[in-house]
């Protein structure tokens, strides 16, 4: 019998269900034993891998179906509005933590790690850091004191909505289960809100991040108060002119790009996606290869486009999560980085 819905109701969209079962259906509603020696239908697994699609990617069957005969996925290749990619393997080439290497950390470790991802805002800033390390080349991940301006990022969500920011208490008590990922539910729409931030103009960060430090040196917290004044040293190295042995003026060039991608990253594990630094090609152009730099992202849910550079452009081009193939082989599953 044709499968149905929670509704109990049949599955229309879904042309080869109950073709399956190797048995065919009378007017009746009955069904006829599959004869012996019958060949199976050429469009099951075809069938198969659209429903797959559509139950991964939440979209209705028919959706799923015109998705995957525009993208003519090869071996291994996957739509980029389906699964996870966290620790790509391209970026690192053998050299970055991964998932697996992570969760083979010892419990003292995890603990303590976990604790550090709990203290806002400087604490959870290093963890993450730390967490993301930069790729090889210093493309991706990468920039020198990202610890000290994504802490900063943070400040500017606590002076904006302070109703983010979770309770120290709640933090403490999470932070004690060892697992670094409880303390991301509890800080996922904290982590959210920083990485809004990062989608103002320079000129605006830089603006609420000073209002945002003024605000917190008067903070009736003590230990707000004490990271703040740290935070300030931060602010001032980026925003204020140096000399370089020549004599000529400079500023410290901020990561922003580097903070980006660490919140990106973060993002991808509870609501899937794809981290910068993922291989990728583009659906109407099979040979286009190319490597994401950035997400975008909404409200809730998984990333809604990807900032993509293809091999020899300059600039990047903005994607659709459906408009890009992710190739096989993405998640890096190299040992961890010793730090």
């Amino acid at each position: 019998m044709a499968e149905e819905t929670p509704q109990g109701t049949p599955a229309a969209e879904d042309p080869g269900q109950g073709a399956e079962t190797g048995a065919e259906q009378t007017p009746s509603g009955g069904s006829i034993p599959e004869q012996p020696g019958r060949k199976p239908r050429p469009d099951r697994a075809r069938r198969r891998a659209v429903r797959a699609h559509a139950a991964q990617a939440g979209v209705a069957y028919s959706v799923a179906a015109r998705q995957l005969k525009a993208a003519r996925l090869r071996a291994g290749e996957t739509l980029g509005n389906a699964g996870r990619t966290v620790y790509p393997a391209w970026v690192g080439h053998g050299e970055r933590w991964t998932i697996v290497s992570r969760e083979a950390r010892g419990a003292e470790v995890k603990l303590a790690d976990a604790r550090r991802a709990g203290r806002l805002p400087g604490g959870r800033a290093e963890h993450l850091v730390e967490r993301f390390p930069p790729g090889l080349d210093d493309t991706f991940y990468a920039g020198e004191r990202r610890a000290e301006l994504l802490a900063l990022v943070y400040l500017v969500v606590a002076d904006d909505s302070p109703g983010l920011v979770p309770a120290a208490l709640d933090l403490a008590w999470t932070a004690e289960l060892g697992e670094e990922t409880a303390v991301d539910a509890v800080c996922a729409d904290l982590d959210r809100a920083a990485r809004r931030v990062l989608d103002s103009g320079v000129a605006e960060r830089w603006r609420r991040i000073e209002a945002a430090l003024v605000k917190a040196q008067h903070d009736r917290e003590w230990r707000v108060r004490y990271e703040a004044d740290l935070l300030v040293l931060a602010y001032r190295a980026f925003v204020t002119p140096g000399e370089d042995a020549a004599g000529e003026p400079f500023v410290v060039r901020a990561p922003w790009a580097g903070v980006r991608q660490v919140l990106d990253a973060l993002l991808v594990i509870a609501d899937d996606g794809h981290a910068p630094g993922t291989r990728v090609r583009t659906v109407d152009s099979p040979r286009a290869e190319g490597t994401v730099v950035g997400a975008c992202w909404g409200p809730d849910g998984p990333p809604t486009g990807y900032e993509v550079r293809i091999d020899g452009e300059v600039a990047t081009r903005t994607c659709k999560p459906e408009e890009i193939v992710i190739l096989p082989g993405q998640e890096s599953d190299a040992p961890a980085l010793v730090l």
